[in-house]
């Protein structure tokens, strides 16, 4: 990626741009061994070595924070041992992030991906019981009592969930849709959960976390989370 040498300089924290030009014009910053006073000039910054009175100026790992709305047929990994396709593939980042949480393989829909360990670790742990919230099609329709079950734990070969909220979006003789709003993360709790209610899931997709909504964010595209959306998770 090729960027101006004292927007590059002015980057990494050096100074401010107009002191990084006058830093330039000294002579006090080499390129590749070499001094450079051309203001203008442009550097490969993943390959050119810039120096700043004889320091090596680098700059600091970018941090990304990235709404992906992920396909059913990719996999929530950095990679795949059976060469399956992964949101890596979809992203294609300079930086190595990494999914918080997962989404299954049959399953679409938010995933948040970082580099920044401390917000991972605000989203994923336990303890702040963050709800997100699916909207699943299942084969048949939940009955109340089924419903009052469901609400109040189910268990999924010997583990009993927590509480959660579900509601009825949509009906017809065959199948239903719901909203789903869980704040566990078992290895396809839902899944379990309907299935555990003879409800088989034909359709899984996640459309929030917490505060952060999928929104119209289309199959397969992925943005920077906006500055409200990164604050709301600062402030878990």
């Amino acid at each position: 990626m090729m960027e101006r040498l004292q927007k590059y300089l002015a980057n990494c924290g050096v100074a401010s741009r107009r002191k990084c030009e006058e830093l330039i014009l000294a002579g006090n910053v080499k390129v590749n061994g070499e001094i450079i006073k051309e203001l203008g000039t442009k550097i490969d910054i993943e390959k050119d070595i810039v120096e700043y009175n004889g320091r090596i100026v680098k700059a600091e790992e970018i941090k990304r924070y990235i709404m992906l709305n992920k396909p059913v047929g990719i996999i929530s990994s950095v990679s795949d041992e059976k060469g399956r396709k992964t949101i890596i593939d979809i992203i294609n980042a300079k930086e190595r992030i990494y999914p918080i949480g997962r989404l299954d393989y049959d399953s679409s829909g938010l995933l948040l991906l970082t580099n920044d360990g401390e917000i991972y670790n605000k989203i994923i742990h336990p303890r702040r019981e963050i709800h997100k919230t699916y909207i699943v099609k299942v084969k048949g329709v939940f009955t109340d009592k089924e419903i009052e079950t469901f609400q109040n734990g189910v268990d999924i070969g010997g583990y009993i969930t927590a509480k959660s909220s579900i509601k009825i979006l949509w009906k017809d003789q065959n199948n239903c849709k719901v909203e789903i709003k869980i704040h566990e993360g078992k290895n396809r709790q839902i899944r379990k959960m309907c299935a555990a209610l003879n409800h088989d899931v034909i359709s899984l997709k996640r459309v929030a976390i917490g505060e952060i909504n999928i929104g119209d964010l289309e199959l397969g595209s992925f943005r920077e989370l906006t500055d409200s959306e990164l604050n709301y998770i600062k402030s878990l």
